[in-house]
């Protein structure tokens, strides 16, 4: 009878530790951290097809996001799909493509202040005419592969209610393993 008392405060022990570490990784990944692959060149090449990604999603909960971070959302036109592009626009700025280049105008920088975005090829070239103003809450969104990104140029304005976190880790492959902040904008 003691050796059937121990095989199942054994058992007992077992179903603890599991469920703890079950709720645990539950509560991280739906309130912390969610992993993310890269599906596409929308973002090259600073993110390529089949990068594994770790998104911080407890940032946009305590701040607002910030210009350069690269992040993850939900598309709006279909929310059931995710997508990863770099932050370019914030809420009440007036965002301008013209003749390939991005001016952000907003209360710093009435006059509009040029993005030299360091991150991109030396050359690529910013399609598009684009004169928008964000409302609070709202922002514009590009990927790096210019060319090839299906983003705010193409389908409006991204709320805030779509946002899900933004990249801090890339894990795979594992020659590339890195840690992302945003740029600075002189």
């Amino acid at each position: 009878m003691d050796t059937l008392k121990r095989i199942f405060a054994g058992f007992v022990e077992i179903l603890e530790v599991a469920t703890i570490a079950v709720v645990t990784v539950l509560l991280v990944r739906s309130f912390l951290v969610q992993p993310f692959l890269v599906n596409g060149a929308s973002m090259e090449p600073n993110f390529s097809n089949n990068n594994y990604l770790l998104v911080d999603e407890l940032t946009y909960r305590l701040r607002q996001p910030e210009r350069g971070e690269v992040i993850v959302f939900r598309y709006p036109g279909d929310e059931s799909t995710f997508y990863i592009k770099r932050m370019i626009g914030l809420s009440g700025e007036r965002v301008q493509i013209k003749n390939g280049i991005i001016t952000i105008f907003n209360n710093e920088n009435p006059d509009g202040l040029i993005l030299d975005e360091k991150y991109l090829p030396t050359g690529l070239i910013t399609s598009g005419d684009i004169n928008v103003t964000l409302k609070d809450d709202e922002y514009f969104v590009l990927g790096d592969n210019r060319s090839f990104s299906f983003d705010s140029r193409s389908w409006g304005i991204l709320p805030h209610k779509d946002l899900i976190g933004v990249v801090r880790l890339r894990l795979w492959p594992v020659t590339n393993v890195s840690a992302f902040a945003a740029p600075v904008y002189q």
